[in-house]
């Protein structure tokens, strides 16, 4: 009779070595993924500027002339748009992903430009935008035709106003104007934004004057 016997198959124990240096492995891997995850995904802060006004010291002119309210900025697309711009070149512009306006652009040229006018006209001449107006309220629109910041730290604003008058309204004469203003930091947005305020001052130095003389 052959005796046959039945022996159960008992696993290998693994060895502490073994035990500890797998979940080591699998952390050192996590980090080492979340890292670079977080490396690509990684962008720089978006900074924010706005624009200044530059009052003057005292009106351009005294004597009172009729109510003139500033209705409107018209500017170009290509700057119509949140992020700062910069003229590389005749065709190309170059886009401030990181460096955005803090409002519509149009908008606050408007807004900088009606405090700009209201230290430069006789006091009760100005209506700010948006403001009631009385009847004989003559209408101010202007049109920036360029506002170019090129790579030489020169800032050139091209700019055209109408005022109108009487109803229906006419326009009874229209300026144009080329200012320059110098960018004292190149290539930064800040800078940038000054010297289109400073543009818009000269701008409201030369409307307060052609205004006055109507």
């Amino acid at each position: 009779m052959t005796d046959k016997t039945t022996r159960a198959f008992v696993p290998a124990k693994a060895s502490p070595e073994n035990v500890s240096a797998a979940p080591l492995a699998a952390s050192v891997i996590a980090v080492i993924a979340a890292a670079a995850l977080a490396g690509c995904g990684h962008s720089p802060p978006t900074r924010y500027v706005t624009l200044n006004a530059t009052p003057a010291d005292a009106p351009l002119a005294t004597a009172q002339i009729p109510p003139v309210q500033l209705t409107a900025v018209h500017i170009p697309a290509e700057l119509d748009r949140p992020e700062v711009v910069t003229q590389q070149s005749p065709n190309r512009i170059s886009v401030a992903e990181s460096d955005r306006w803090g409002a519509p652009l149009a908008q606050m040229m408007r807004r900088t430009l009606a405090q700009d006018l209201v230290t430069r006209l006789p006091a009760g001449t100005f209506v700010l935008p948006d403001a009631p107006a009385p009847p004989d309220t003559r209408t101010l629109v202007v049109t920036v035709l360029d506002a170019e910041a090129d790579a030489n730290g020169t800032l050139t604003l091209q700019a055209a106003w109408t005022l109108l008058s009487g109803r229906p309204a006419r326009a009874t004469f229209a300026r144009q104007t080329t200012l320059k203003a110098e960018i004292e930091n190149r290539g930064d947005a800040a800078a940038q934004a000054a010297a289109m305020s400073r543009a818009l001052g000269q701008l409201a130095d030369q409307i307060a004057t052609s205004i006055a003389a109507r």
